[in-house]
């Protein structure tokens, strides 16, 4: 049995504990946007997306970055499905249409104080998580 399979007493999970679980597809899905965004140039050009969309030249100047890299990193974003284009004349212009990727971003920053360290928590939005017996 795997770790996720176990209570935290150590006993076998029950089916109900076992259907509130990720798929493996899911997991490995997850892990590979994960990877895609621990790049810190990849993360802020997102977070820069989200809040507007940019062709290359302004993204590596907001990001502080070269064309050449930005276009790069911009291409292993779209191939992930994090960034959208679109061509307008001789111009794409790139946007973060996705609402999940737009909120996972956002909270991540909101969890980080501006100085780098972890802000207080956010008064309750989630619902609680289920006590383990």
């Amino acid at each position: 049995m795997t770790g996720w399979q176990r209570d935290l007493d150590g006993g076998p999970a029950d089916a109900a504990d076992r259907d509130a679980l990720p798929t493996s597809a899911q997991v490995e899905v997850a892990a590979e946007t994960f990877r895609m965004l621990s790049s810190s140039t990849r993360l802020l050009i997102v977070r820069i997306l989200v809040d507007a969309e940019h062709d290359v030249t302004s993204l590596a100047e907001l990001a502080d970055a070269s064309v050449q890299a930005v276009s790069q990193h911009l291409a292993k974003l779209r191939l992930a499905g994090l960034v959208g284009s679109r061509r307008e004349g001789r111009r794409v212009i790139y946007t973060v249409d996705d609402p999940h990727v737009v909120t996972m971003v956002e909270e991540i920053f909101e969890h980080i104080a501006p100085d780098g360290s972890l802000a207080p928590d956010p008064d309750e939005r989630r619902p609680q998580r289920r006590s383990r017996r």
